[in-house]
């Protein structure tokens, strides 16, 4: 088999349901390397959030902030923060409707309130405190990410004001707001520029609303995997649906892709 590029989505696909990567997915990672395939990371979430699973899977090529932020071998190959003109409108949009804000640069995130139940709710399930307040911090920083705490419906509305913006539900109470020309397939294509790999040697596993382009992006070309535990979207772009991340679906995955035994 010739050198594959893997992109591992990190949360219902890497991370089980108790947020933590299954034994078998482990030794599957472990040996596909062996074999000389690279293994980067393809996620919504922040550098500074990845350094747990970054250090449990010795990887240091990564796709952040669903393709804001892009990072080969330790060196980031792209950036694309969100204009701050763009931000200073957002900022203002949701402080006049009193919505929630948390920004994300590179190395921590703030939010636009002391408290909220639903900043801290959301936040719980991926184990992160409540961030510092700071209403300000878009103005003084390259901000790649930011979290709008809006209902469904709300956001549609902001979609409609802000066609320079993609809004990605990713919790029930908030959508990850970046660049509309921007993601995990955008990231994956800036490795493929500036690395000797072909998009016909990436394959990408996600399960999340936020994987959809990236499987789309692969499928017919490389190979895209969604998860059994993924979302309706993320099953019809992929190439093909593996077992429930808990049933130990990415394992299983790679085996049938002849990646490990």
């Amino acid at each position: 088999m010739n050198k594959k590029l893997l992109f591992f989505d990190i949360d219902g696909t890497l991370y089980n349901s108790s947020k933590k990567v299954p034994e078998a997915t482990m030794k599957a990672i472990n040996e596909a390397r062996e074999r000389g395939h690279e293994i980067a990371i393809a996620t919504g979430r922040s550098p500074f959030f990845l350094k747990e699973v970054s250090d449990e899977l010795n990887v240091d090529s990564f796709v952040s902030f669903n393709g804001q932020f892009v990072v080969y071998k330790g060196e980031p190959i792209s950036k694309r923060p969100i204009p701050q003109e763009v931000l200073a409108k957002l900022s203002a949009a949701a402080a006049e409707e009193q919505y929630p804000t948390v920004y994300l640069d590179q190395f921590r995130m703030t939010s636009t309130t002391e408290h909220h139940d639903q900043v801290k709710e959301s936040l719980d399930s991926l184990y992160y405190p409540m961030p510092e307040y700071d209403v300000d911090h878009y103005k003084n920083t390259d901000v790649y990410q930011a979290l709008l705490y809006v209902t469904p419906e709300k956001q549609a509305e902001y979609e409609t004001n802000f066609p320079e913006l993609a809004f990605i539900r990713w919790h029930k109470f908030s959508a990850d707001v970046i660049n509309h020309d921007v993601s995990k397939a955008y990231g994956i294509e800036q490795f493929i520029k500036q690395t000797d790999f072909s998009i016909e040697d990436v394959i990408v596993f996600g399960d999340g609303l936020n994987d959809v382009e990236m499987l789309e992006f692969v499928a017919g070309k490389g190979v895209s995997v969604a998860m059994g535990n993924g979302v309706e979207e993320a099953k019809q772009a992929a190439t093909f649906v593996t077992d429930h991340v808990d049933e130990d679906g990415l394992s299983k995955a790679m085996r049938k892709l002849g990646l490990c035994d």
